[in-house]
């Protein structure tokens, strides 16, 4: 008897739990923000074809556990077939699943025909980031391979494609649309199998390596929205976050504008090292003649460090992205990057620093190397490679040979939200999350100690 109440509560408190979450519940479908009502619709009807199936099956076990219970005088009958019944089950099993199943080919029949005026563009996802391309004024996107794919060329763009020179290239996980205007979307990765999500789209769609995917979507809401990777992907695959921002076609229009085609980022002049060595001589106060930092300074070492990631960190300090409230180190720097007077001149600096010998730093932090090793191979490794050499493919710098004491402040304010939570620090939020691995100031010198033994 106490069973088959248990089961009766069990089935009344899923149907009032499934309600509160269809009225408000956190639970439950985001806002759609998309013309697909029909996937809504579907799984509605995949919830009632499936919760009465859990009701009647559970309540029928309920009625059976207590009409026959054992009872003095009671014997069990043995009935080992029943035609009508079998029957009657067949039956009622085609239907629910005919019920569940038909909506969803119809849906489908939607899903794999795009319509002749969606805009075309391109979603690209690697370990662990997301980037845009959109077709130029030809409205044709170019051949991409990965045998194309270098530092300057991420998407693997053909050079020898014309219709490629005029892709606009996103570089960052941060993309726009127009509002009511199909969007077409082909999904590649370079790697591995990444899923691209919009919750408020309705529609996914795995990236699988060495194909192209696609989905489509005709988005009806203006807004900024999350774009997930719902495959796991690896360690990284829950920081592994983009977004879409849905606007009016006049404000998409200028936004489009305002980013580099494929040719412009070929066509930029290599980086004159000398004009980097004269302006790096505001630098050697703090990082030291030769890049080998000064701690007494708080100038970390530079020298060994890869020019694009030089590059990004003194735009993050002249624009605010780093430097920021509590960031009590890092505002010193705003006022020395503010000297390098654009893009060229930043460029040229980083070239210089990237020339310099690389002597690795003295050690001047100690901990369990042990445990250090154990945390890094299970976390940083994965982007920062085995070595410490670090990879601009996963935006990661080189740890290796460079200041300890400098990775144990930045790990802590990373921690601490003092950086990699501005909106604009579009890889340093990924650290944010990772630097979780490190509970304590005593495991980040663990990790440190053992960054000093790959040298």
């Amino acid at each position: 008897m106490a069973l088959a109440v248990v089961v009766v509560l069990l089935v009344v408190g899923s149907i009032i739990f499934h309600f509160m979450q269809l009225y408000g519940g956190p639970w439950y479908f985001t806002d759609i923000a998309a013309d697909w009502g029909t996937i809504d619709f579907t799984i509605n009807v995949t919830f009632w074809v499936t919760g009465f199936v859990f009701v009647a099956a559970n309540l029928f076990m309920a009625w059976c556990v207590y009409k026959f219970r054992q009872k003095d005088g009671h014997k069990a009958v043995y009935e080992p077939e029943n035609h009508k019944l079998e029957i009657g089950l067949t039956v009622f099993t085609t239907v629910g699943v005919i019920a569940m199943l038909a909506p969803g080919l119809f849906v489908w029949a939607q899903f794999v025909t795009v319509p002749e005026e969606a805009d075309q563009y391109e979603v690209l996802a690697s370990q662990w980031q997301w980037q845009f391309r959109y077709p130029g004024a030809d409205g044709q996107l170019g051949a991409a391979d990965v045998s194309h794919v270098t530092p300057t060329n991420p998407f693997g763009i053909n050079p020898d494609d014309p219709n490629g020179q005029d892709d606009v290239v996103v570089n960052e996980p941060n993309m726009h649309l127009p509002v009511n205007q199909p969007a077409h979307a082909l999904l590649r990765s370079h790697d591995v199998l990444h899923n691209y999500t919009v919750t408020q789209f309705r529609v996914k769609m795995d990236l699988v390596p060495g194909l192209v995917s696609y989905l489509w979507f005709d988005p009806t809401v203006e807004g900024t929205y999350d774009i997930l990777c719902e495959e796991l992907c690896g360690i990284g695959h829950f920081v592994m976050r983009g977004s879409v921002t849905v606007e009016s076609q006049a404000e998409f229009d200028a936004w489009l504008a305002s980013q580099p085609t494929f040719a412009e980022t070929q066509a930029i002049a290599e980086p004159d090292i000398a004009a980097g060595q004269a302006a790096y001589a505001v630098c050697a106060t703090c990082h030291g003649a030769q890049g080998e930092g000064n701690q007494a300074l708080n100038g970390p070492k530079l020298a060994g460090q890869g020019a694009w990631y030089t590059e990004r960190q003194l735009r993050y300090f002249q624009t605010g992205v780093r430097g920021g409230e509590g960031d009590t180190l890092g505002a010193q720097m705003t006022p020395m990057a503010m000297t390098l007077a654009d893009d060229t001149a930043i460029r040229n600096v980083a070239a210089y620093i990237e020339s310099l010998p690389d002597s690795p730093s003295e050690p001047t932090v100690t901990g369990d190397v042990e445990n250090g090793q154990k945390i890094y191979q299970a976390n940083c490794a994965a982007c920062h490679l085995d070595d410490g050499s670090g990879t601009w493919y996963t935006d990661a710098p080189s740890l290796a040979g460079m200041s300890d004491w400098y990775f144990v402040t930045q790990i802590s304010n990373f921690g601490a939200g003092i950086r990699g939570l501005h909106p604009n620090d579009h890889y340093g939020e990924q650290m944010v999350s990772m630097s979780t691995a490190m509970s304590n100031i005593s495991e980040i010198e663990d990790v440190a100690a053992y960054i000093n033994t790959l040298r």
